[in-house]
């Protein structure tokens, strides 16, 4: 029960500390929204293309949206904990009788909470522009989404703390962002790359989750994509945890 209210009590203080920062939430919001209005119609021209998956533009590039907004959340958790640790923060936890494991967890908790307010505006605007909604796909989806949020919002923090540096730590982050996301087909779809690189992508566990995003947002849970995506992001996701947590741990010890 303890952890469970330390969990509560830092799940209130991030998200508290997020809903003050008005330009965080601009951005935020408004990033997702731009990629629809100004990328969609560049793609309007590959329909039908060889290589370009079947069903209307936004079946295509929503779901990429939607997966580059969890992968995007959870990388990018790591600077407030190299804030944290600039400003004595995490010293400070270190002589407070919170569960380790809560202080981890909470802000985690709360990325995901936001990246799925974020998620549903997404959804909202492609629906006003014609996207046809599978709730059903959209709730798996989810689950997936957060598997790799918190995946990559573990990794960050970890690796934040590892690095304690700013600059290590962004240019540790901007140098996987690129390749993972290009690797992915997050933008265009990597059925449109050459052989080598589709034979790549199978490396990139981000990869699994845009095809299975794009699988559940038409409704079609017998994809192999979908199967393939948990077998993937459920166990690196468990081991990406058990890491960061021994690291959080003896940060804080």
């Amino acid at each position: 029960m303890k952890t469970i209210r330390d969990i509560g009590l830092l799940f209130h203080r991030y998200t508290l500390q997020m809903l003050r920062n008005p330009v965080w939430l601009f951005v935020g919001f408004s990033t997702p929204i731009l990629y629809l209005a100004l990328f969609t119609p560049l793609l309007k021209h590959f329909a039908g293309v060889p290589g370009f998956p079947k069903g209307s533009v936004l079946d295509v590039f929503l779901p990429g949206i939607l997966s580059l907004l969890a992968f995007a959340s959870g990388s990018s958790m790591g600077f407030s904990t190299i804030f944290e640790l600039q400003t004595g923060v995490i010293e400070r936890f270190r002589v407070t009788p919170a569960s380790r494991f809560a202080i981890l967890i909470g802000p985690i908790l709360s990325g995901l909470m936001m990246m799925m307010v974020f998620d549903t505006v997404v959804v909202a605007v492609g629906y006003g522009f014609g996207f046809q909604v599978h709730w059903l796909g959209l709730l798996l989806l989810a689950v997936l989404l957060g598997i790799l949020a918190g995946m990559m919002a573990a990794f960050s923090i970890a690796t934040a703390l590892v690095t304690k540096d700013i600059s290590s730590f962004a240019a540790i982050i901007n140098g996987i962002n690129l390749p993972l996301l290009l690797l992915a087909g997050v933008l265009l779809p990597i059925s449109l790359g050459p052989l080598w690189m589709r034979v790549i992508a199978h490396f990139n566990p981000l990869y699994y989750l845009v095809q299975a995003s794009r699988a559940l947002a038409v409704g079609s849970f017998s994809s192999p994509a979908v199967w393939q995506a948990f077998a993937v992001l459920v166990p690196l996701c468990a081991v990406v945890l058990l890491w960061a947590t021994r690291v959080f741990r003896k940060a804080v010890a």
